[in-house]
């Protein structure tokens, strides 16, 4: 089993001192992962349903502030030197897919191979309108092709694609990502449509359990949609097992029980033994990297919140 954690790109994560302190902290600790959220601006007037609240509120509409997700991260590429770097997700239709091809491969050239592409396809339509991108009833089908043109980018000598989103020709991409064939792409997203794309399209599946609409929050449910996602990899020619299976847990906390949709314990809460059974019964699931939420109101309870997890249930499964 293979850990890692979640920042927004803001508060603790948005200042340049303590998110280099909590990258190193973090990889110090044994983490193999280290998330940042995209948003690259927030619209003042936002209509769109936030999925993963319960009242569709999105939490971080307050101020706007956001660090730019690729540029952040290639920040935490220098200050540390193990630690995998994760956009924990990109989201597709923020950017022109040369654009976030280029962004993303020079992170992962300038890290040494460190990179891992999750990738999703966004629900805010006021941002991906404010940015440029493509009709939001057309993001999904955009994004497919997004990820086919990263694919090609980063593999062919002369890349060409005549996509209706991701059309190119008559250029030279390089460098290309250092990782062979490439850097994985983790699809995130729970809907059917994001687990077809995962299995067809991706080398992982890095989806979010608290989702109240499409909950994961059980080892039966994560399975479910994990043998889904491989099947639908196997029907595409694919072999299903190499699909990685990964979830973001980002409430998890060791010590505060909090109720799950039954009346009972809602998984990864409470003391530090119900967490690592928990983990233990996803993992016979299928799953393989396990990420929490990170964020702190500062750097001390952020790293405090880091050292309690890793020593008292990362330490479990080595």
């Amino acid at each position: 089993m293979k850990f890692g954690v979640h920042f927004g790109s803001r508060g603790v994560a948005g200042d340049p001192d303590t998110l280099k302190a909590i990258a190193q902290k973090a990889e110090a600790l044994g983490y193999e992962h280290f998330g940042m959220s995209d948003h690259v601006i927030v619209a003042t007037d936002v209509a769109s349903a936030y999925p993963y609240s319960e009242s569709g509120r999105f939490y971080a509409q307050d101020t706007g502030v956001s660090l730019e997700q690729v540029t952040a991260l290639g920040f935490v590429a220098a200050a540390t030197n193990r630690i995998r770097l994760l956009t924990s997700v990109l989201v597709l239709p923020h950017r022109h897919p040369v654009l976030a091809a280029k962004m993303l491969a020079t992170v992962d050239v300038l890290s040494k191979g460190r990179l891992i592409a999750g990738v999703g396809v966004g629900w805010m339509a006021e941002e991906i309108a404010l940015l440029g991108g493509p009709p939001f009833a057309e993001r999904a089908k955009a994004s497919d092709e997004y990820i086919e043109a990263f694919r090609e980018l980063w593999t062919s000598e002369t890349p060409a694609r005549q996509g209706a989103y991701a059309a190119f020709d008559n250029l030279l991409f390089a460098p290309k990502s250092t990782q062979f064939p490439h850097a994985p792409i983790w699809v995130g997203g729970e809907a059917k449509g994001a687990r077809r794309r995962a299995g067809q399209l991706g080398d992982g599946w890095y989806p979010v359990a608290a989702n109240p609409r499409l909950p994961l929050d059980t080892a039966e449910l994560y399975g479910q949609a994990l043998n889904d996602v491989r099947a639908h990899a196997e029907q595409a020619g694919r072999a299903g097992e190499e699909i990685a299976g990964a979830l973001l847990a980002i409430y998890c906390r060791v010590g505060s029980v909090q109720e799950g949709r039954d009346g009972g314990r809602l998984a990864f809460t409470g003391d530090a033994q119900a967490i690592v059974d928990d983990i233990g019964q996803f993992q016979a699931r299928g799953l393989q990297h396990f990420l929490i939420g990170g964020d702190g109101s500062d750097y001390q309870g952020t790293a405090d919140r880091l050292e309690l997890f890793a020593t008292d249930v990362m330490a479990k499964f080595q």
